[in-house]
C-alpha cells in the first residue's frame, strides 16, 4: 500500500508540474495543492488510522519534500536577511530617512502588537477561558516540565544580558543561526556594513561604488535561488498538508476546542483589523488579500515566519508594489519583532487563562493593562520559528508572576494554533510594509 500511495503522489506531483506549464497562477496551484492535501490526508487517516505502518511508510517519504523544502527555505533565510537589509540600506540616500523608515516599521509592528495582545485578552474573556480544573495526561506534564526547564534559563539572563547578545561575537556563528539571538544578530550585522558603506560614499566613491556592486550581486545570486526554491512551493505545502492532516489526533484537538476556537476568533478579527489599516492609507484589501494568500498559505503550512521570508518580499515587491528597501527591511523585522500571532495573541490569551489558578481575577482593568503593556515588550526578539511562541509566553507569564507549567496542558492543540498564529506573524509584516511604503510615499 505505501508503493500506492507514493504513486498516487507522484502522479499529483505531475500534476502540478503540468499546470505550472500551461500558465495556472501560482496561486490557484497552491488552492489545489491545499485542498488535494486535506482530502489525501483524511482518507490516510480514515482508512488506516495514525500510527498505521502504512502511513508512516507513506509520510517518511513525503517528508523528503515537505521537511526538505522547510530546510531550504531555512537555509536562504540568514544570507537573504544579509544582503536584503544592506542593499535596502545603500538605496537610501542618507542616514535621516533610513532612521525614520526603520523607526516607522517598528512602530508599526510593535503598534499592531498592543491590538493583537487587547484581541487575545478580550477572546479569552469572551469564551470564558480558565486553566481550573483542566485535566493534565504525561505528556502535557512533561511539556510543562520542559517549559519550566526553559523558563529557568531564561531568568539566568537579565534583559541587558540578553540584549547585548544581539551583538554577535562571532560573525561566522552568528551565520549559523543557532541561537535564538543570530536573527537580530545578523540585521545588526548588515545594518553596520549598509552604514558603513554610506560612509565611505562620502569620502571614497569608488570604493563605496565597488562594494555596493558585490552586495548587489550577492543579492542576485540569492533571489534567484529563492525563485527556484520558490517553484517547489506547491509540492511543499501538498506534503505538509498531507502529514498534518494524517497525523492529527482530533479526540486531543476536540478536548481543547474551546482554546482553539477562542485563538482562531482572535487571530480572524486581528486578519480584518489588517485590512481595516490597509483600507485606511487607501490600499485596496480585496488586491491584498488576492496577493498575499500563497505566502499565507505555506505560513500557515510551515508554521515558521523565518522560511516564509523569500516569499514574503517577492510578494511585497512584485505583486503590492512595494519598494526593494521597505519590503527587505519590514519582512526582516517582522520575523523578530512583534509578530502579533506568537507575541500578540497568543501570550495574552494564556495570561488570561492562567490567571484563575493563582487567585487573580483577569476582568480588571488593572491587570490586562499590565498585561498588554508586557505583551509589546516581550514582542521584542521574538524568533522567526518553531518555539518563538513558547518564549513568548514565557517572558510575558514570568512578568506577570503566573505558573509557565500549565502550558503544557495545550499541547495537544498546539500545532494547529500555531498554523494560524505563523500566518498572523506572517500579514503581520506585509501588512507593516504597504502602510510603511504608503506613508513614506506621501511624505
Amino acid at each position: 500500500m505505501v508503493l500506492f500511495n507514493l504513486l498516487v503522489i507522484v502522479l499529483i506531483f505531475a500534476f502540478l508540474f503540468y499546470l505550472e506549464r500551461k500558465g495556472v497562477s501560482f496561486g490557484k496551484r497552491i488552492l489545489f495543492a491545499l485542498a488535494i492535501g486535506i482530502i489525501i490526508g483524511a482518507v490516510y487517516q480514515g482508512s488506516y488510522g495514525i500510527d498505521s505502518p502504512v502511513v508512516k511508510g507513506t509520510l517518511s517519504w513525503l517528508n523528503i519534500v515537505g521537511t526538505g523544502y522547510i530546510r531550504m527555505l531555512m537555509l536562504i533565510v540568514i544570507p537573504l536577511v544579509l544582503v536584503s537589509i544592506t542593499s535596502s540600506i545603500l538605496q537610501i540616500k542618507d542616514m535621516k530617512t533610513f532612521r525614520t523608515t526603520g523607526i516607522l516599521i517598528i512602530g508599526i509592528l510593535l503598534f499592531t502588537t498592543v491590538i493583537a495582545a487587547s484581541v487575545g485578552a478580550a477572546s479569552a474573556l469572551g469564551y470564558h477561558l480558565s486553566a481550573v480544573g483542566m485535566p493534565a495526561g504525561d505528556s502535557e506534564i512533561i511539556a510543562g516540565q520542559n517549559i519550566e526547564t526553559k523558563l529557568d534559563t531564561f531568568q539566568k539572563k537579565s534583559v541587558q544580558e540578553q540584549l547585548i547578545e544581539i551583538i554577535p561575537t562571532n560573525v561566522f556563528y552568528a551565520f549559523t543561526g543557532q541561537h535564538s539571538a543570530d536573527t537580530l544578530s545578523v540585521v545588526f550585522i548588515a545594518i553596520l556594513i549598509g552604514i558603513s558603506i554610506l560612509k565611505i560614499r562620502q569620502y571614497k566613491p569608488e570604493t563605496a561604488e565597488f562594494l555596493e556592486k558585490i552586495i548587489l550581486a550577492s543579492q542576485d545570486i540569492i533571489m534567484e535561488i529563492v525563485d527556484l526554491i520558490l517553484r517547489i512551493t506547491p509540492y511543499g505545502i501538498l506534503s505538509l498538508i498531507v502529514k498534518f492532516i494524517a497525523t492529527s489526533d482530533i479526540s486531543s484537538i476536540l478536548k481543547l476546542v474551546s482554546f482553539v476556537a477562542a485563538s482562531y476568533t482572535a487571530i480572524i478579527v486581528m486578519f480584518v483589523i489588517h485590512l481595516l489599516l490597509l483600507a485606511l492609507v487607501r490600499y485596496n484589501p480585496l488586491h491584498y488579500i488576492n496577493e498575499a494568500f500563497p505566502v499565507l498559505s505555506f505560513a500557515f503550512m510551515s508554521r515558521t515566519s523565518a522560511g516564509t521570508l523569500p516569499l514574503t518580499v517577492s510578494a511585497l515587491e512584485s505583486k503590492m508594489g512595494v519598494s526593494k528597501g521597505i519590503a527587505n527591511l519590514a519582512a526582516s523585522f517582522g520575523i523578530s519583532i512583534g509578530q502579533n500571532g506568537c507575541a500578540g495573541v497568543y501570550p495574552a490569551m494564556l495570561a488570561v487563562m492562567i490567571a484563575p489558578t493563582v487567585g487573580i481575577d483577569p476582568f480588571t482593568l488593572p491587570f490586562l493593562l499590565k498585561l498588554v503593556f508586557v505583551t509589546a515588550l516581550g514582542s521584542l526578539g521574538i524568533a522567526g520559528v518553531g518555539g518563538g511562541a513558547t518564549f513568548a509566553a514565557l517572558v510575558v507569564l514570568s512578568t506577570m508572576g503566573l505558573p509557565v507549567g500549565l502550558v503544557g496542558l495545550l499541547i495537544a492543540v498546539e500545532p494547529l494554533i500555531d498554523m494560524g498564529r505563523t500566518a498572523l506573524n506572517v500579514s503581520d509584516a506585509m501588512v507593516t510594509a504597504v502602510i510603511t511604503e504608503k506613508l513614506t510615499t506621501k511624505v
